[in-house]
């Protein structure tokens, strides 16, 4: 790819990108996990590649506007669009919209060019790990959600099973489940590596909350129980 379509279409994202938790330096990050991987497979294409790597999430804005837009569907016709109005080929530009539109997970819609895979993997490697934790705990903040939930009877909930959103529910429900749905060799290796800081994490969190309930409701309870303590 030249340096100049390159920045062309980097332009192109960094005028879209406004979600701090998909931010232009998630995109760079994404670039950067597909050409490692890249490195790994052969006969790859890499204008389509760097290009779908780049504007797979211009469509962000839409979705978070309404939610009942799907990013990568809003993104791949945004992308598709952009490349025809500034004179690609056609056959290219679908390409690069394919991979867009494929690049979350649904299993309706799963990738099938070697491009398509490698963006797919390259975007949920940055969900994985260290990375993972903090990209989720910031998106939560930025949409005013809790860390955890309570269960009917007061105890901190795992977020297994949950339908309150939380960084539990999140967690349960996304992040620990994502290590064995790559495509690629290099990608799940690299899974591999970030899965167990990602589980550490969650446990002590957990366990340092639901200690302090536990601890704290005991506490309470026994002081609401003895009048000659009670300072409430």
């Amino acid at each position: 790819m030249k340096r100049e379509t390159y920045c062309l279409l980097e332009n192109f994202m960094l005028c879209c990108m406004e979600d701090t938790a998909h931010d232009k330096e998630h995109i760079y990050r994404v670039l950067y996990h597909a050409l490692e991987i890249a490195k790994s497979e052969k006969n790859v294409n890499y204008d389509i590649l760097i290009a779908a790597c780049l504007l797979h999430d211009i469509g962000r804005k839409e979705q978070f506007e309404n939610p009942a837009l799907c990013h990568a569907i809003a993104g791949s016709e945004k992308a598709y669009q952009f490349l025809l109005t500034h004179g690609f080929d056609m056959f290219y530009a679908e390409q690069v919209k394919q991979c867009i539109k494929t690049h979350r997970y649904r299993k309706n819609n799963l990738p099938q060019s070697l491009e398509a895979k490698i963006l797919f993997d390259a975007d949920k490697l940055d969900v994985a790990g260290a990375m993972g934790i903090a990209r989720t705990l910031l998106y939560k903040g930025i949409v005013s959600e809790p860390l955890y939930s309570l269960l009917p009877n007061g105890e901190v909930s795992t977020g297994e099973n949950d339908i309150t959103p939380s960084f539990f529910q999140e967690y349960k429900y996304k992040l620990e489940n994502l290590y064995s749905n790559f495509y690629t060799e290099k990608a799940a290796a690299i899974a591999k590596e970030r899965q167990r800081i990602a589980i550490e994490f969650y446990n002590s969190l957990y366990q340092e909350i639901n200690s302090s309930y536990q601890n704290g409701i005991n506490e309470l309870n026994h002081l609401l129980e003895d009048e000659n303590q009670c300072t409430i």
